[in-house]
């Protein structure tokens, strides 16, 4: 079997940060402003009033830089929502605009208040489960615990792990991520090499359905799910839709860290999962916190007096660049990468 990396012309295609109709076509975008930059995209494609919910979302990010974390994420989540609505405006998605999720009782009127009886509730309609929709996720549960929440969001698992020191590191870390063509059948899958230092086999149990390990036995997966293309260089519109395709599934159990260098990881399987996208997770557990901030100031200082004040801290100060790139990303299709490193067109 020969393996060749697929390709437009000279420019190689992996994973994309978006999730749906991702535009392979398109060269990286470098900007260290992704809201200047989707500002005018948006006005060249004459989404208008997508435009104005990422404007505001704009000025509530402005607004929130400098707050203390006691007050930060009932601006943030401004910030998020209407990020949420300028995506889900500007695919024309119809969404009922009540926030759409709320508090969830988990907590005895005697017990102690941690994370793990912080409940989240996502409702039937409203932004959140509109988000939810556009992903197409396939978790089931409505009802969340705050620290699970926090268990499935990527960029701050160190962090989290550190704080939880029992519990099981989720992502496995991966390089060298790319699609590939065997150049006799035509098969289309996505090949990732795994980082060197990690407990290849301990991940081996727990992978996703999504992907198994690589044919040659070295340490890497393969997508499960193939497609074909005719030639690796010379794609035609409709082999291109069907990479989209499979990158939107693949992209639910691939997810990354954003940076000058974009950073990807595996979601494996196993306890204390939730199958939701990072975006709809982050908004629903800044909501929570943003409440919390709002009705329950006793509640947020045992919280930031506890042991787990640091994840805390780090959810709320990495959130928003995380957010905010993907939604720019999602919504415009677009590779958007920062300007430090240089990166192939």
């Amino acid at each position: 079997m020969s393996i060749e990396h697929i390709g437009i012309g000279t420019k190689a295609l992996g994973l994309t940060k978006a999730v749906n109709n991702s535009n392979f076509s398109m060269k990286t975008v470098l900007t260290l402003d992704p809201f200047n930059y989707v500002d005018l995209w948006l006005r060249r494609e004459r989404k208008e009033e997508a435009l104005h919910y990422w404007r505001q979302s704009r000025d509530f990010h402005r607004a929130a830089q400098g707050l203390p974390i006691e007050s930060a994420p009932l601006v943030l989540y401004y910030c998020f929502m209407n990020a949420a609505k300028a995506l889900l405006s500007a695919k024309g998605i119809t969404f009922d605009p009540r926030h759409g999720v709320g508090p969830h009782r988990m907590r005895g009127p005697n017990s102690k208040v941690v994370l793990s009886n912080e409940g989240i509730g996502i409702r039937p309609n409203g932004i959140v489960p509109a988000l939810a929709g556009y992903f197409n996720e396939p978790e089931t549960r409505r009802n969340h615990s705050l620290e699970d929440v926090l268990y499935n969001l990527i960029y701050i698992h160190r962090t989290y792990c550190l704080s939880y020191p029992k519990r099981k590191e989720r992502f496995l870390p991966l390089k060298n991520l790319a699609f590939c063509r065997d150049s006799i059948s035509g098969n289309v899958r996505l090949l990732a090499e795994i980082v060197e230092g990690v407990d290849w086999n301990s991940y081996k149990t727990s992978l996703p359905t999504e992907v198994e390990p690589a044919m040659d036995g070295s340490p890497s997966v393969q997508s499960v799910s193939s497609i074909q293309w005719a030639t690796a260089s010379r794609p035609t519109d409709a082999e291109l839709e069907s990479l989209q395709r499979l990158n939107s599934e693949l992209r639910r159990v691939f997810h990354y860290i954003n940076g000058s260098h974009t950073l990807w990881y595996l979601k494996t399987s196993g306890s204390y999962e939730i199958r939701r996208s990072p975006l709809t997770l982050t908004l629903s557990a800044m909501h929570r916190l943003s409440e919390i901030c709002r009705y329950k100031p006793s509640e947020l200082r045992s919280f930031l007096d506890g042991q787990k004040n640091w994840l805390l801290s780090e959810f709320v100060a990495m959130a928003a660049p995380q957010f905010l790139d993907e939604i720019a990303c999602e919504m415009t299709g677009h590779q958007i990468m920062i300007p430090n490193v240089r990166t192939p067109v």
